[in-house]
């Protein structure tokens, strides 16, 4: 196995942490905005990497501004700018879970890397030759549903473990891919993959680790980002206690509110190793969801980033240090005007969870939880934190029943399961299914106790199963679960009829579909969570 990455270095000079030309007490009131203090030539190889790296958040963070306002597409469009395209998306439909049920989502997996390729060599944070690829310093997840009546953001962690498929290698210096194949690893960083698969690599693994259609990727290199928050005038942020960092000095010198420009704000998204903060790489997290829901508020209030006059160099910045796949500015502008009644409070942000590290030291991830998140993001159901968002418009058109088509009841692994009461229930009507048909895989007591309501219950992509199951039991309902993954479960409930019907014909429409209900999933009690409306000063 390729040996883990890691980009987080700096060195200590003369006795004191040197910051590669940040200030050791970043200017934090309005009147320094727009004037930074300038840099010093860089000293070592390490002092590059970690002013590279931290640079590569800012210009993360700035993207998803953009993205959730649209503010600044129609500009591009006018000029006929456009974006650097890459080949990034993955068609791979196994790793999707219902992906029918996923049309009309935008799920866009948004990565800030620290390449050192093209521009970004010619702002003084090094070369290729320093430090050779790229890796996705931070990486996150936008989801917005169908509705449009809310945006969800999902960080993971760049030391996560997951599971590598086997993929093209990547020539961050191209950029592009090369004709080497790079085999499946069953642990990689997140951060790894991208490094040495690139964008591509990069979706399909956390395609297969959410079960999430990503539909467009969007990568950020540093190249003109610290402009970009000062073009805004800044960004508010609020700390309890001084910000000081072991390797950066100190960031913010006081308690309270802070107007951060962009120099300063390169330290405050970036800082791994701040004094008081021991989870590292998650209260950076933690601080960069915070500085975006700030921007974002700045943002949606004051329509700072619809001013056309405002934005035109912000835009063409963004532009030059961007490289996408299935993005164009119209598109952007499009998803802008659709969400431009959105408040602050429909922004929630998320952070996988994880328990404990590997040997090499990589984040391990809770996967039946960060399915349940998932699940619940896909579903449109509450999140922690999450304010409520606008109603979807009254409608008068009766709701569209879907159409499945009736398989063959020998193919299915049908698990019939008594929740009436009634002893020896399953079996006998276990005895009547096989009779018209159905393979039954096993019988025995509902795990949940009794039931009050018959169901058939299927995991997603298994519904025309189900449906035909439902056919053949007079009053049963339909339930996802997806935990059964190719079973699918009969729960004779006390109000089952004992009634057992020959199924619909195979190959026959199944009329008269019984709903599908689907249970809330349990989201873990832990789960971090940061809302764009909260106050930065707010008391915990």
């Amino acid at each position: 196995m390729l040996p883990p990455l890691d980009d987080d270095d700096a060195t200590r000079i003369g006795g004191r942490t040197d910051t590669g030309g940040w200030p050791t007490s970043g200017p934090a009131e309005p009147a320094a905005i727009g004037k930074p203090k300038p840099r010093a030539a860089p000293r070592t190889r390490r002092e590059k990497r970690l002013r590279l790296a931290a640079r590569a958040g800012v210009a993360f963070l700035s993207v998803l501004a953009l993205l959730i306002t649209g503010g600044g597409w129609s500009y591009l469009r006018a000029t006929g700018n456009s974006f650097t395209q890459v080949s990034a998306l993955a068609e791979n439909e196994d790793d999707v879970i219902d992906s029918q049920a996923q049309l009309g989502d935008e799920n866009y997996l948004i990565v800030g890397t620290d390449t050192r390729a093209g521009d970004n060599a010619e702002v003084g944070a090094g070369t290729v030759a320093d430090a050779e690829g790229a890796r996705a310093d931070t990486t996150m997840l936008v989801h917005i549903p169908k509705n449009r009546q809310r945006v969800v953001i999902v960080s993971f962690p760049r030391d996560l473990d997951v599971t590598r498929p086997e993929c093209v290698m990547w020539d961050n210096e191209k950029p592009g891919y090369t004709d080497e194949i790079i085999p499946a690893a069953t642990s990689d960083k997140l951060n790894a993959v991208y490094a040495r698969g690139g964008p591509e690599c990069l979706v399909k693994t956390i395609q297969r680790l959410t079960g999430s259609t990503i539909n467009h990727f969007i990568g950020i290199d540093f190249a003109g980002f610290e402009q970009m928050v000062d073009k805004v005038d800044g960004v508010e942020v609020c700390v309890s206690k001084p910000l000081e960092d072991e390797l950066l000095g100190t960031i913010l010198p006081t308690a309270g509110r802070h107007r951060i420009n962009g120099a300063t704000a390169l330290a405050y998204v970036r800082a791994r190793h701040v004094y008081g903060e021991e989870r590292s790489d998650y209260d950076r997290i933690n601080r960069q969801q915070k500085f975006l829901a700030s921007l974002l508020r700045g943002a949606l209030s004051s329509k700072m980033l619809l001013d056309p006059g405002r934005l035109n160099g912000f835009i063409q910045a963004f532009s030059k240090a961007t490289f996408v796949d299935r993005v164009e500015p119209n598109d952007l502008l499009m998803l802008g005007k659709s969400l431009q009644d959105l408040e602050s409070g429909a922004v929630t942000f998320l952070t996988v969870p994880t328990a404990g590290t590997t040997s090499y030291g990589n984040e391990i991830p809770r996967t039946s939880d960060i399915q349940a998140i998932f699940q619940a993001i896909r579903d449109d159901q509450p999140l922690p934190g999450e304010k409520t968002a606008p109603a979807p418009p009254p409608t008068s058109e009766a709701p569209v029943p879907p159409s499945l088509t009736a398989v063959d009841p020998s193919t299915l692994s049908l698990l019939v399961s008594n929740g009436s009461g009634l002893s020896g229930l399953a079996s006998s009507t276990a005895s009547e299914l096989a009779g018209v048909g159905f393979s039954i895989y096993n019988v025995g007591n509902y795990t949940e106790g009794n039931a009050a309501e018959t169901k058939v219950r299927y995991s997603t992509g298994h519904e025309a199963e189900a449906a035909t199951v439902a056919s053949a039991i007079p009053g049963a309902t339909m339930e996802v679960d997806d935990s059964l993954n190719s079973i699918v479960e009969l729960v004779l409930g006390e109000d089952y009829q004992q009634i057992v019907n020959e199924p619909t014909p195979v190959g026959s429409l199944i009329t008269d579909v019984p709903p599908a209900s689907t249970e809330p999933v349990e989201l873990p009690s832990d789960l971090e969570h940061v809302n764009a409306a909260d106050d930065p000063c707010a008391a915990p």
